[in-house]
């Protein structure tokens, strides 16, 4: 008790002091942290008057915070954003006609004069600047279409001092655009170069390797139905799309409608407004890259997404490479996302096994105070966090969104490689010091984002940590320093900090070495919860339930990917007896050596309900079957056992050595298979390699149903009874010797069971390939196959049989061939 009521002192004082100096924001939340610990000592009714009267202040405060940002919410001046717009035209213009795309040009120009023609104002200082500018316009727009010869040098030079609308200048190594075309070219008339076809790569630099560049009609088909998600269509972003128009006479509006609000936003709604309305110099990006420490999140449950946000912001911060900001069109010639005056956007999400486009307007919801509804910036008139967000969402159905985790989030923002790592100490599978080790390694080179994630908490956990339970974190930095190990996290939420080693109320672990090294103050960081702490790896072992990596694609030079469906109807419910209806691939390796090999399965969800209610589980298998196909799951047993789960995407690693196999078997796998399962396969490599669906050579397959029953339950071969087996006959139609034959055998499961295949009678009697009998193979529970190749044509007899005599019940006989075949009951 005493401890908690020293605390609250400490708070309370911390809170006047922050009042007395006008700081209002800290001062509320030390004035709430004093009620929270004053009210835990409510057996002592002398603290009612303080309660009372910090609970007056905080309402009086909020009172004052909300008239200042309601005062603070300047719009726009209408001759400003006027000008914002010709300026944006004429930057757009500028572009097309360095990069020799007349007819886009000329376009351009003229619309930038129209509207500088069209503009009303009696601020002479902008009429002064939209003269100028419709004067600029005309007279290249003239000159490149030949009307007149003005010296095109004064002109280019002109344009060349108009202001950009960039806020970035790093490098771009985003990835190669094969189209000539500016990046913010209208789409009415694109280049004739512009190469529109779909692309098998997900990154750029990756060379696309082992298969064919074009995709198949069933592919096509699968790519069509990925794109209709939540009622909305979001096609494969193409190189064509670098053209999209974003310049309009009015105002964009999505034609796909305002998003659903969540009910957590509903109470507070009052409309929607543009960034024009609420700012009066909106900008995307504020200073020279974007900022991780501005994230806000409001009340929509998307944590992960926007700590999704922070540690791609994080990485462009500190690598100077573009991730998350390469993904906003429109873009000025350095490839910046701009804000577009005339509020039309485009964002690239990987979704469904391939980048996809989504348009959105800028309206933003609001509340009655034009506090923004959804995440944004601390930074007033910054952009890109809230239409990146509105741009997710409307993929997701809405704001009302039931939340994800950011694997998924991560590989949609950057097409990075997701995997899941989760904290299990107590299972002797989980290697604590290898996960940290390859934390501390793969985040400071930039080959990895991190988020850690926690589980369920109890209420005193929860209360006693500080931590938030089911909730991301964002991964900051890792570092082992004398041997302790510590992780920085950021709470999305941007307050709500961890409460036990090495916060900034431990008074304990902070030596003034590890505060000089880490560049940390604790005293400081306590005056203002930002979200942003230091824990020490055992606790985040203790309390978090898993980590999310989302690897940096270019750690490998190859890629290939295939897009396919699984019919509900093809192969059993479950994998247990037998995968040979399974999806399966053949994975050939070109080149022998050390290296490795990575299959990310991804599962095409398209309702919002799907992925509120996941009940797919899938995976991975891989097999050491030289690229042939499966059909026991367990025979031979998989060289990769992939876990099933019910996340749209699974990561599974193989690794590659001088002794390495050459070619591998990769078997899609699932649990309670009900619906058809559209997915893509995609395959990073270290080193060329080929991926490719292993074929079916069975044209025609015949089925009977048969019944072992009494007498013809004659047992196997070791018993004299086995001669009263059922006995079909088949008969291979063909003039050749190279045919493939399939048989399958499916009885009750409670029986082994089994067959023989005898020859009857050749077509080709010196056939060298010619057999006397094959054996299905040791008895089996309920399912045993038979595949042969270079069988001759002829007449051959089946023998179905249990092991034991006696055992009545039905099962079926179906054959399959690469020639036309008869199959009857003898």
């Amino acid at each position: 008790m005493t401890q908690t009521l020293d605390d609250a002192r400490l708070a309370a004082r911390r809170a006047v002091q922050f009042d007395s100096n006008g700081q209002y924001q800290q001062a509320l939340y030390y004035y709430d942290i004093a009620i929270k610990l004053l009210t835990k000592l409510h057996s002592d009714s002398m603290y009612e008057d303080k309660l009372a009267e910090y609970s007056e202040r905080i309402s009086l405060l909020q009172r004052l915070i909300r008239e200042e940002e309601q005062n603070s919410h300047k719009p726009e001046p209408l001759h400003q954003s006027e000008l914002k717009k010709c300026k944006f035209l004429m930057n757009q213009a500028l572009d097309a006609d360095e990069a020799g795309l007349k007819d886009i040009a000329i376009k351009l120009y003229t619309d930038a004069a129209e509207l500088g023609l069209s503009a009303k104002t009696a601020d002479t200082e902008v009429k002064a600047k939209l003269t100028s500018l419709v004067r600029v316009a005309v007279e290249r727009a003239e000159s490149l279409k030949g009307i007149k010869t003005t010296a095109d040098n004064g002109i280019m030079k002109s344009l060349a001092k108009l202001p950009s609308v960039p806020e970035s200048s790093f490098p771009d190594t985003e990835q190669s655009i094969q189209s000539q075309q500016p990046v913010n070219a209208p789409s009415a008339a694109p280049a004739k170069d512009a190469r529109s076809s779909l692309h098998r790569g997900s990154s750029g630099h990756l060379r696309v390797t082992g298969g064919s560049t074009n995709y198949t009609e069933e592919e096509k088909k699968v790519l069509l139905y990925g794109s209709h998600i939540n009622d909305n269509e979001f096609v494969p972003f193409m190189s064509i799309d670098l053209a999209e128009k974003f310049q309009y006479a009015f105002p964009f509006t999505d034609k796909d409608g305002l998003l659903e609000l969540a009910p957590k936003q509903k109470p507070d709604f009052v409309g929607w407004r543009r960034p024009e309305e609420l700012y009066s110099d909106p900008k995307m990006v504020i200073g020279h890259h974007v900022d991780y420490f501005s994230i806000k999140q409001t009340v929509v449950s998307d944590c992960s997404f926007v700590a999704s946000l922070a540690v791609s912001a994080q990485y462009e911060k500190k690598f100077g490479r573009r991730l998350i900001t390469s993904i906003i069109y429109p873009k000025n010639k350095s490839k910046e996302p701009i804000y577009n005056p005339f509020g039309k956007y485009m964002v690239k999400l990987h979704i469904n096994g391939i980048p996809r486009k989504v348009i959105i307007d800028d309206l933003l919801p609001v509340s009655r105070y034009n506090q923004l509804l959804c995440s944004y910036s601390s930074n007033r008139g910054e952009l890109w966090i809230s239409l990146l967000e509105k741009a997710y969402m409307k993929v997701m159905g809405g704001y009302n969104f039931p939340g994800s985790n950011s694997n998924i989030d991560l590989h949609a923002l950057t097409g990075w490689i997701p995997e899941r790592w989760a904290i299990r100490p107590n299972e002797v599978d989980f290697n604590k010091d290898n996960l940290f080790d390859v934390l501390l390694l793969r985040l400071h080179k930039g080959d990895v984002l991190v988020t850690v994630a926690t589980g369920e908490l109890s209420d005193l956990d929860a209360d006693r940590t500080g931590l938030v339970p089911s909730h991301a974190y964002a991964v900051l930095d890792v570092r082992k320093i004398n041997g302790e190990r510590l992780l920085q996290l950021k709470n999305p939420w941007s307050h709500l900090r961890w409460r036990g080693n090495y916060s900034e109320l431990d008074i304990k672990h902070w030596t003034q070495d590890l505060k000089e090294t880490l560049n940390y103050d604790p005293e400081s960081a306590s005056v203002f919860d930002n979200g942003v702490f230091w824990i020490d790896y055992d606790s985040i072992c203790r309390f978090f339930d898993v980590f999310y990596l989302n690897w940096n694609p270019g750690l490998f030079h190859y890629t290939y990917c295939i897009h396919q469906m699984w019919k509900a109807g093809i192969g059993p419910v479950r994998d247990a007896y037998n995968i040979g209806d399974n999806p399966q691939f053949s994975l050939e390796i070109q080149n022998k050596g050390s290296g490795a090999i990575w299959i990310l399965l991804t599962r095409h969800i398209t309702d919002i309900a799907d992925f509120r209610q996941n009940q797919e589980y899938i995976t991975v298998l891989i097999y050491r079957n030289d690229g042939k196909r499966i059909y026991y799951p367990h025979d031979p047993p998989p060289y990769i056992d992939g876990v099933r789960i019910n996340s749209p995407h699974y990561l599974c690693k193989i690794k590659l050595g001088d002794q390495s196999d050459a070619k591998f078997t990769l078997v899609i796998s699932q649990y309670e298979k009900t619906n058809t399962i559209y997915y893509t396969l995609r395959a990073y490599g270290t080193c060329p390699f080929i991926l490719r669906k292993i074929p079916q050579p069975y044209k025609y397959e015949k089925e009977i149903t048969g019944q072992w029953n009494n007498i013809t339950a004659g047992g196997c071969g070791n018993h004299p009874t086995y001669v009263n087996n059922p006995r079909y006959q088949i008969i291979l139609e063909s003039a050749n010797n190279n045919n493939y034959l399939l048989i399958i055998l499916k009885g009750p499961k409670q029986y082994q069971i089994g067959f023989d295949i005898n020859t009857v009678i050749l077509k080709d009697i010196n056939a060298i390939t010619a057999f006397k009998t094959k054996s299905s193979g040791p008895f089996r529970s309920g399912f045993v196959y038979l595949e042969l190749e270079d069988v001759p044509a002829g007449t051959y007899h089946i023998i179905p049989s249990t092991y034991v005599p006696g055992q009545e019940g039905p099962f079926f006989l179906i054959c399959k061939s690469s020639c036309n075949l008869q199959l009857q009951l003898l």
